[in-house]
């Protein structure tokens, strides 16, 4: 078999697989080996085939890196951080641990900052840990 036509079915072989996982890398190592066919085709030697291919797999990796980081999300912002809360009881004075009553329910609270602590107390969401919210005596949204 000539050694383009195993260039040629090793990135066809790639691609197939990034067609099942999705990361755009294989992707890359495809387009890689298939230059490295075409240079096979032309009829140089086998290092410069080896140094096409590498040269074509760094720079595409190189740019779905780039691609990937300028289009990384970033978090938004929860809905409930600065809403109000009212304060229930303590669990664990503490270690700042209470159940404040937001949203018609008792939720878990960390506590930041002086609060008294008395019942029906005014206290502002800061943000939400899982299913803990994040309460202090200052709005801070």
């Amino acid at each position: 078999m000539d050694h383009y036509l195993t260039w040629l079915i090793a990135g066809f072989l790639l691609v197939i697989v990034e067609l099942l996982s999705g990361t755009f890398y294989l992707l890359v190592l495809g387009i890689a080996a298939m230059a490295g066919g075409m240079v096979a085709y032309a009829g140089f030697p086998f290092s410069v085939q080896a140094v096409a291919a590498a040269a074509v797999a760094v720079t595409g990796s190189v740019w779905v890196n780039r691609v990937r980081k300028a289009t990384r999300r970033t978090s938004m912002r929860s809905l409930d951080e600065g809403q109000p809360a009212t304060f229930d009881h303590w669990v664990d004075k503490a270690a700042r641990h209470a159940r404040v009553k937001y949203r018609d329910a008792l939720w878990d609270a960390s506590v930041s900052g002086e609060v008294a602590g008395e019942p029906g107390e005014s206290l502002w969401v800061a943000s939400v840990n899982g299913n803990t919210l994040k309460v202090s005596k200052n709005r801070q949204a």
